[in-house]
């Protein structure tokens, strides 16, 4: 009896083991995870590679300096200011130069006065002449005086021309609308323009600035007028700048035994961000486009 009851369970403990065994789920086999591929868009637009600098057009940089001599007076601006055309920026001591003008205007109504009793002279010979009292010779006289009398009224206002634009020589004003980026010379000394004007200070027009490209020998095949071109300097290395090709100078610069050709790069004038001369630029032409 103790036997039959062992081998009943010994059988039920088999049969439960077949049927779990039965029943457990088969592990799928592991599938290996799908590469992602990550697409990027390109430009395929062919660019050369050159390294620049940031240059004033001609005209945007402008040395200004005194005409006539003298002692500085007074100097309304300094390094920095923000100036228009025909602000006054300087004055010279203009106190000879106002005796002389002066003295020139003296000389005109003297020269004047002259020329009235001149005319009024041969005015009466010409009377005696038609009244046959007077000698052609003494008409002749008269004429000449006259005409003498004439030029030297001419010369007189002559003098006082330029002695009036030497006055005016001394405010010095601005030509141009800029910003002063230098200032030479300071209140109480003394300017001599003999041979040279004088530099007092350098006025720069911020709005009309250009890239020079130092383009390779190598490259300077591909470049012409009209291809577009980004810049970026390391003040804003994060933002690329716009303009376009402008001229090729046909002068070579070497440097370090490379041949470089400076490609002019003309832009706008950029909203909140300063660009400066002299800054470094790297700049990228696109060689297959040209508008």
């Amino acid at each position: 009896m103790k036997r039959w009851l062992w081998a009943t369970a010994t059988l039920g403990i088999v049969v439960t083991i077949a049927a779990a065994t039965r029943t457990r789920p088969r592990s799928s086999p592991s599938v290996p995870a799908a590469d992602t591929t990550h697409t990027a868009r390109r430009d395929d637009t062919a660019t050369v590679k050159a390294t620049g600098v940031i240059k004033p057009r001609v005209g945007a940089e402008v040395r200004v300096g005194s005409q006539v001599s003298g002692v500085v007076k007074r100097l309304y601006v300094q390094v920095g200011d923000s100036v228009r055309k025909g602000q006054l920026l300087a004055e010279l001591d203009d106190r000879d130069l106002v005796a002389k003008r002066d003295q020139a205007a003296a000389e005109v109504q003297q020269m004047q006065a002259d020329l009235e009793y001149a005319r009024a002279d041969l005015a009466r010979k010409r009377d005696l002449a038609a009244a046959r009292v007077l000698t052609p010779s003494d008409l002749e006289a008269a004429e000449r005086a006259d005409a003498v009398a004439q030029r030297q009224v001419d010369a007189a206002k002559a003098n006082l021309a330029v002695a009036a634009a030497q006055v005016e020589y001394a405010k010095i004003t601005a030509p141009i609308d800029g910003v002063v980026s230098s200032v030479t010379t300071q209140e109480g000394e003394t300017v001599a323009a003999s041979f040279a004007a004088p530099t007092f200070l350098t006025l720069l027009d911020p709005s009309r600035l250009e890239v020079w490209a130092y383009v390779d020998e190598t490259d300077i095949g591909r470049v012409h007028a009209g291809q577009r071109a980004r810049f970026t300097v390391d003040t804003y290395g994060d933002h690329e700048f716009t303009g376009r090709v402008t001229a090729i100078y046909p002068s070579a610069e070497i440097r370090d035994n490379v041949v470089n050709y400076v490609t002019v790069v003309r832009f706008d004038r950029p909203r909140g961000r300063i660009l400066r001369p002299e800054m470094t630029t790297t700049v990228r032409i696109a060689v297959d486009t040209i508008t």
